[in-house]
């Protein structure tokens, strides 16, 4: 009842225009002369609103053809056809809520994430720089009081207070010992996220558990929530190619409406043929079909976890012919698995009286705070360490937090964890050669790795601690991602990584890609796309020539596909014609470089995400052909004398609605 009453509030003038027809049929043989002042009255009130509605459209970009309203309108009244005049008023009212109703409809994925948003935040008073503190003291409340503010007021370093349910304010730095938290609002993760002390916490999180202490690490504006915003609120307000050369052939379909109009009326020499045919012209698969669908296929997108830039990029999803794959983190799981860790042969020092756990638990925590791919192994690895660490001293809380982290990129990470100086990295990063006082290679200290090996080194206080040996094992959805694929017509597939041929080539011969180009920097990767991009596409949809013609667009180059991890690959995610970037919801260096982002971290959302563009584009075009096909016939019927004008106005109506509707099946899930 609620939602009905709000959905009326917002459009009044249909309301009146209800009212003015029941007061025109309840005083229409009694009183006429009344009836017809209240007709003349609603139709000078449309005229203005609608004239005025033509004004903004054309400030905002788009084009005003209401005109054939404007002028339907008068001419029933001219030839004194008032209902019809009234049947006219209330479609133009009524076509304005369908539409409404409909743009809420397709958008409805997209609204859900934009009012997840966090709104209000809990900030301990005097916290700035006390982090530290209340981390020492096991993340505990004490005493400590706070005050509750918009989130745009988080100041960096200020510690925040988190309640059961209420949603992660800012990106930050877990204080308390743990925590549980929902992460579904930003990756569809349906199953709680156990933290500990020092995880990186996202905002857009929502707290499963009990209350926990955080310190801010960004800012509002700066936190993963509001980039995902940035991406939503990008693609609502985009108009696609092909729905802004809908909106320029509404013009000649309105000159067609009126060529036939005219000639309906000079050959009969019935004006009221004019207001016939005129009634019955509607752009609205034009207008409003193409932008509902385009907007539908935008939040199926989101439903299934992709989150677009603008609604360009489902047009060039649709036509993907090549797709180029990273390797590790998109064709192999997002955290290389650590395998094992090795002691070296001989060392001394504090590092030799820590066992491998201890060594993988002090490495995971600086590891947490590095970027680069293998950190999430480490990391992940590292955590385990801690835990069992923990349930071995009977729960006790064991502190292995990282302070006065750096990273030097491309060669390690460093900091200090419990007084010990801890470098992970690079073998020769981490010895800080030189300085250690004896021979610097790998194979001094450890045996050969196998080929889909790869590792990571570890000192503590400047002396070789250990080897953290890695396997990249291919997701177990890959081979079956590669496969819908080519089954969807996609051949062309091929491998970038930066990694040996021969390593490659295991993962490539796993998932079943044949072409693979390995040892290549990005600028070599975007080369190799650049050149592809000039092939030819071979196989497309079968509407895809068709759609290129009408758009003037070349239908003689690929659309080239990045799928990459959104770090690393950024350059390469940019030179594609669609980057898509695959990440588990807390990476955000994806949304600066590429189109498009899948929050989930599933690979299998590539073929879907072609699938629900082709579907999209599919439906786009059978609303606006079958709505312009329906409206034609109509006009040429109505210029025989074959639909009154009354009638006329209603059917006009109900082809709108027909094509708003097939438009909105873009939201079935069919794929």
């Amino acid at each position: 009842m609620k939602e009905g009453w709000a959905f009326a509030k917002r459009v009044p003038l249909l309301l009146a225009t209800i009212a003015c027809g029941v007061a025109m049929g309840l005083l229409w043989h009694a009183h006429q002369p009344v009836a017809l002042w209240i007709v003349t009255i609603l139709v000078a009130v449309t005229l203005v609103d609608t004239l005025r509605g033509m004004i903004d459209d054309v400030r905002h970009g788009h084009v005003g053809v209401d005109i054939l309203a404007v002028v339907a309108i008068l001419s029933t009244v001219a030839v004194k056809e008032y209902w019809a005049a009234w049947a006219v008023v209330l479609m133009v009212y009524s076509g304005a809520a369908i539409e409404q109703y409909a743009q809420g409809k397709a958008s409805s994925n997209l609204t859900a994430l934009v009012s997840a948003a966090p709104q209000l935040a809990h900030i301990v008073n005097g916290s700035q720089g006390k982090a530290a503190d209340l981390a020492r003291s096991g993340g505990k409340l004490q005493e400590a009081d706070w005050s509750t503010k918009t989130v745009d007021q988080v100041q960096l370093g200020d510690v925040l207070v988190v309640k059961p349910g209420e949603t992660v304010p800012v990106d930050g730095e877990l204080i308390s010992p743990s925590a549980t938290l929902d992460l579904s609002n930003i990756n569809g993760e349906p199953v709680p996220r156990q933290m500990f002390a020092s995880a990186r916490l996202m905002s857009g999180a929502v707290n499963g558990s009990g209350t926990f202490l955080m310190e801010a690490t960004q800012l509002s504006r700066d936190s993963q929530y509001q980039r995902i915003l940035e991406l939503v609120r990008s693609a609502q307000s985009s108009r696609a190619a092909v729905v802004r050369t809908a909106d320029l052939l509404a013009v000649p379909f309105t000159v067609l409406a009126f060529i036939i109009a005219g000639v309906a009326w000079i050959v009969s020499g019935v004006p009221t043929r004019f207001a016939q045919v005129l009634v019955l012209a509607t752009p609205c698969p034009l207008l409003i079909a193409a932008p509902v669908a385009y907007m539908a296929g935008s939040g199926r997108l989101a439903k299934a976890g992709v989150l677009i830039k603008t609604q360009d990029v489902i047009e060039n999803l649709g036509r993907v012919s090549h797709i180029f794959f990273d390797k590790t983190g998109t064709l192999t799981v997002k955290r290389p698995r650590v395998t094992h860790v090795d002691k070296p042969a001989a060392g001394g020092g504090a590092q030799a009286t820590l066992d491998e756990r201890q060594i993988l638990a002090m490495a995971g925590s600086v590891e947490s705070y590095s970027v680069h791919i293998l950190s999430n192994g480490i990391s992940a690895a590292g955590t385990q360490a801690q835990r069992e660490l923990q349930e071995e001293a009977g729960g006790a809380h064991l502190s292995f937090r990282a302070e006065g982290v750096s990273e030097d990129s491309g060669q390690g990470v460093r900091g200090t964890v419990n007084g010990h100086h801890v470098r992970v990295g690079r073998f020769d990063y981490v010895l800080e050669t030189g300085q250690g006082g004896g021979p610097s290679h790998p194979s001094n200290h450890f045996a050969d790795l196998a080929a889909d090996e790869m590792a990571a080194y570890v000192s503590i206080d400047g002396r070789l601690a250990a080897r953290i040996v890695m396997k990249d094992v291919p997701r177990d959805d890959a081979a079956q991602t590669v496969r819908q694929l080519r089954s969807m017509g996609v051949n062309r597939l091929s491998m970038l990584t930066g990694d040996k041929m021969d390593s490659a080539r295991l993962i490539a011969d796993q998932v079943g890609i044949q072409d693979v180009h390995a040892g290549l920097y990005p600028e070599g990767k975007a080369e190799i796309i650049a050149e592809a991009a000039k092939l030819n596409p071979g196989k497309q949809p079968w509407w895809d020539p068709w759609l290129s013609r009408f758009l003037g667009e070349s239908v003689t180059q690929s659309i080239t596909m990045m799928v990459g991890d959104g770090v690393n690959d950024a350059p390469v995610l940019a030179a594609a014609d669609v980057g898509l970037a695959i990440t588990d919801g807390t990476t955000t260096a994806a949304s600066e470089s590429a189109q498009a982002v899948i929050m989930n971290d599933d690979i299998a959302c590539v073929p879907r995400s072609i699938a629900i563009a082709r579907r999209t584009k599919r439906v786009m075009l059978q609303a606006v052909v079958a709505g312009l096909t329906l409206a034609t016939v109509g006009m040429v019927m109505a210029a025989f004398g074959l639909i009154p004008v009354v009638i006329g106005a209603f059917a006009q109506e109900i082809i709108d609605v027909i094509s708003i509707l097939w438009a909105l099946t873009a939201l079935i899930d069919k794929d």
